[in-house]
C-alpha cells in the first residue's frame, strides 16, 4: 500500500456521507491533489519545516483557514485600502473631487475677474447705480464683482421696472447675470414656481442653477434644474418640495407639466437664454407651447448672441412692448479672443492637433467636433498619444457627463473634446484656447464655440483647421462676423501623404455625389426611389381628386394601386 502524507485523511474520511454525492468528493480529492501539486517539493518542504519550527503540534493538528482577519492581524504595517490608493482627480462617492491646495490655487487664478477692460465692462456705472437691493449687492461684493459689464447695465435696469426685454449681446459678456440678478430680487421668497428660466441643453440649464445659487446665496431664494438624463421620481420629489425658480431644457419642462408635478399658472417671469440655439435644436414648437400655457399677465425675456428677424418676430408675438438692447454691434465675437485659421488636408488634421497641443502647450483646451463618433475617436487618440483628454456629447449618460464638468470646474481637466450640442453649456472660466477640428456648417456655431474663451474680460485663443474646400466656408464666417482672419502657418509641421484609402474613398464619394445630381433627386446609390403612382378619379367621387399621392410600403414592397 502506498504511505499516507501526514495531511492526507484516511480512507475512511474520504468516504461519502449519505448526504454527499460520490462525485462531489472525488472532486474534492482532485482539487486538493491539484493544489499540493502546484508547489515544488523543495518550496512545499521548506514551508512545512518553516511551519513545524514555529508549532510543534502542526504534524498532529490538521491546518486552520486563515480567514480576513486573521491575515490583518498577521501583518505588522496596514495595508494601503482601495480608497487610499484612488487618484486625487476622481471623482469621490459624492461626485465632488478631491483637490489639492494647488489645485483650488489654480482655479482660484482663473475665476478672476479684469473689470478694467473697456470693452466689456461699464467704467461708468456700478451695481449699485442699477436698482439692486442691499442683500444682492452684498453678496456681489463677496464675490468680487466690482463693475458691471455692457449688456449688465442696460438689461437689469429694464428687468427690475418691470419691462419685457430682447437683449444681444456677445458671447462671454455675463448674459446669466444680466437676467439673474433681476429675477432673484423680483421673485417673492416663499412662493413656489414663480419663475421659469429655459435653455436648450441640460449643461447650460445646469449652470444657470449653480450661477443662481451663487449669486443669490444671501437672498435665499431657490432654483431646481429640470433636463432629461434624470430620472422623472428624482425631480419629481424636488418639484414637490417646491422652489421660487424653475431652470430646465423645453422637453423636460413639459414632460413634467403633463405629468402633473408642475404647473404653470403661477409664473410671473419667463426667461429664455441662448434662444437661437434653441430653435435651432427644433424647440420652437415647444417653447410657442410653454408660452401658451404660461399666464398672459407675465414678463418675458429672450437672451441669445445672436437674434435673428425671425427670432425677433418670435419674441414680440409673446410680449408686451419690449425693450431691444443690442450690445455686440459691429463684430459679434469677444474682440479678446485671437483668431486663427489653419490650412490642413483633412489626413493631417490629427498630427496638425497633436502639434499644437505638445508645443504650445495651451492651458485648458476645447476642441470641437461635429459628428459624436469623431469626438470618441479623437479622445481616444490623444490618449493613446499620453494627453489626457475626454469626450462629451449627447450620447452619454447624465452621470458620465456630470463627472466631467465636474472635473473641468474643478481644473483637473486640460483638454475636453465636445460635440456642438454638448458644449453650448460649457460656461467655465480659464478655457484659454478653442480649436474648431471641424469647421462648422452653421456660421453662427462659430460664434458659440469660440464664445467659450475670453469670457469675463480674459484673453484667449482660437483656432480652426480649414480644408481647400472649405474656403468659401471660411469667408463666409468672416462676413458673418465682420472680422477677417488670419492665417497662421507652421513652418516647423511637416505634412504627411495620404493613406492609400483615402483617394480611393473620396473617388467613391464623388462618384456618388455626381451620379445624385445627374439623377437629379435626394437618393444614394443603391436606393429605389419612391414609386409614386397616380389615382383613379373613380375612387374620389364629389370630391376632391389628387393627382399623385404618397405610397405605402408594406412587406417590403411598394404598393403603388389602392385596392377597392
Amino acid at each position: 500500500m502506498p504511505e499516507e502524507t501526514p495531511n492526507e485523511s484516511s480512507a475512511h474520511d474520504n468516504q461519502p456521507s449519505p448526504e454527499t454525492p460520490q462525485g462531489s468528493s472525488d472532486g474534492q480529492k482532485k482539487k486538493r491533489r491539484r493544489r499540493r501539486r502546484r508547489k515544488p517539493a523543495g518550496d512545499r518542504t521548506a514551508s512545512t519545516e518553516s511551519t513545524e519550527s514555529s508549532s510543534p503540534d502542526s504534524d498532529s493538528s490538521p491546518r486552520k483557514r486563515r480567514t480576513g482577519k486573521d491575515l490583518a492581524a498577521a501583518t505588522p504595517s496596514k495595508r494601503p485600502s482601495r480608497r487610499d490608493k484612488r487618484p486625487s482627480n476622481k471623482p469621490d462617492r459624492e461626485g465632488r473631487l478631491e483637490s489639492t491646495a494647488e489645485d483650488a490655487k489654480v482655479v482660484r487664478q482663473r475665476n478672476v475677474r479684469d473689470s478694467s477692460n473697456e470693452d466689456i465692462f461699464d467704467q461708468d456705472k456700478g451695481f449699485a447705480d442699477l436698482g439692486l437691493g442691499d442683500v444682492l449687492l452684498e453678496q456681489l461684493k463677496v464675490l468680487k464683482f466690482d463693475r458691471p459689464t455692457h449688456i449688465q447695465s442696460q438689461i437689469i435696469p429694464h428687468i427690475v421696472q418691470g419691462k419685457d426685454v430682447i437683449g444681444q449681446a456677445k458671447t462671454g459678456t455675463g448674459k446669466t447675470a444680466a437676467f439673474g440678478l433681476p429675477l432673484l430680487q423680483l421673485v417673492t421668497p416663499g412662493e413656489d414656481f414663480q419663475a421659469l428660466i429655459l435653455a436648450p441643453t441640460r449643461e447650460l440649464a445646469i449652470q444657470i442653477h449653480k450661477e443662481l445659487e451663487e449669486l443669490g446665496f444671501k437672498s435665499h431664494i431657490r432654483s431646481i434644474p429640470v433636463y432629461g438624463g434624470q430620472k422623472i421620481t428624482t425631480q419629481a420629489d424636488k418639484l414637490a418640495k417646491g422652489a421660487e425658480i424653475i431652470v430646465g431644457t423645453p422637453g423636460r419642462i413639459m414632460d413634467m407639466q403633463r405629468r402633473g408635478y408642475l404647473s404653470f399658472n403661477n409664473f410671473k417671469f419667463v426667461v429664455l437664454d441662448e434662444v437661437d440655439r434653441m430653435l435651432d435644436v427644433g424647440f420652437r414648437q415647444d417653447i410657442k407651447h410653454i408660452l401658451g400655457l404660461c399666464p398672459k399677465k407675465r414678463q418675458t425675456v429672450f437672451v441669445s448672441a445672436t437674434v435673428s428677424d425671425e427670432i425677433e418676430r418670435l419674441a414680440r408675438s409673446y410680449m408686451h412692448n419690449p425693450e431691444k438692447i443690442v450690445t455686440s454691434a459691429g463684430s459679434l465675437t469677444a474682440s479678446l479672443v485671437k483668431q486663427y485659421y489653419l490650412s490642413v488636408q483633412p489626413w493631417d488634421k490629427k498630427s496638425l492637433l497633436l502639434h499644437l497641443l505638445t508645443h504650445e502647450e495651451p492651458d485648458l483646451t476645447l476642441i470641437f467636433c461635429r459628428l459624436k463618433r469623431v469626438v470618441d475617436e479623437l479622445a481616444k487618440t490623444l490618449s493613446q498619444k499620453g494627453i489626457e483628454a475626454h469626450a462629451i456629447h449627447a450620447d452619454l449618460t447624465q452621470g458620465k457627463r456630470n463627472q466631467v464638468m465636474e472635473k473641468l470646474r474643478a481644473g483637473h481637466l486640460s483638454v475636453l473634446i465636445a460635440s456642438d450640442l454638448a458644449a453650448r453649456g460649457i460656461d467655465v472660466e480659464g478655457i484659454s484656447h478653442v480649436i474648431n477640428y471641424d469647421l462648422p456648417e452653421d456660421i453662427e456655431l462659430y460664434v458659440h464655440r469660440i464664445g467659450r474663451t475670453a469670457r469675463a474680460g480674459s484673453g484667449g485663443t482660437a483656432w480652426s483647421f480649414v480644408t481647400p474646400e472649405q474656403g468659401p466656408l471660411l469667408t463666409a464666417i468672416e462676413n458673418h462676423i465682420n472680422t477677417e482672419i488670419p492665417q497662421l502657418e507652421y513652418k516647423d509641421f511637416k505634412p504627411g501623404t495620404p493613406p492609400p484609402d483615402y483617394l480611393e474613398q473620396e473617388a467613391r464619394r464623388k462618384a456618388r455625389l455626381e451620379e445624385t445630381l445627374a439623377r437629379g433627386n435626394r437618393f444614394q446609390v443603391g436606393e429605389q426611389p419612391v414609386v409614386e403612382a397616380e389615382a383613379s378619379p373613380e375612387k374620389f367621387p364629389g370630391g376632391i381628386i389628387p393627382t399623385k399621392r404618397p405610397p405605402k410600403t408594406l412587406g417590403g414592397r411598394i404598393r403603388s394601386s389602392r385596392r377597392g
